[in-house]
């Protein structure tokens, strides 16, 4: 499989996921510009490269199956689990230069079931109703505005 990593997602990394960020941290009261640069350089790196490529590998293993629509969704799903939530709180912290530590775990466990009915069913659309191309996209909007839960929920949940 051929890897991409585009100037188009790159720059819908950088603005997104920092968007969605800043929004949670405009709610809570506690706007940093570090935090923002952070989300920005991971928006435009980590999740720029790795997302869409993710997105492209499960297109190449549901093409044989039968139920592809299910099968792309819990792919997703399985992506964007309770780890991946808990590393995107623990960069929240780094830049924020918050407590670090095993709690995040728990945050990102708790945040990923209360998000579940909601994460199943924009995954489902994301997987199933929008093409490729489009796809990193409508994932960064969608993960910008969980952004915002999670940012949220590292207050909430812990």
């Amino acid at each position: 499989m051929k890897l991409i990593y585009t100037k188009n997602n790159i720059l819908r990394g950088l603005l997104i996921y920092s968007a969605g960020d800043t929004i949670a941290t405009l709610i809570r009261g506690d706007v940093s510009p570090l935090r923002i640069l952070g989300m920005m350089l991971l928006g435009g790196t980590i999740y720029a490269f790795e997302v869409p490529n993710y997105f492209i590998w499960i297109d190449k293993k549901v093409a044989p199956f039968k139920h592809k629509k299910i099968i792309k969704t819990v792919l997703a799903l399985c992506y964007f689990n309770p780890i991946w939530i808990a590393r995107h709180i623990f960069f929240i912290q780094l830049f924020s230069m918050g407590k670090i530590g095993w709690f995040i775990l728990n945050i990102g466990l708790k945040s990923f079931i209360g998000a579940l009915p909601i994460s199943i069913f924009g995954n489902f659309i994301i997987q199933n109703l929008i093409p490729i191309k489009f796809r990193f996209f409508s994932s960064a909007v969608f993960s910008g505005l969980l952004a915002i839960y999670y940012a949220l929920s590292a207050v909430y949940f812990s």
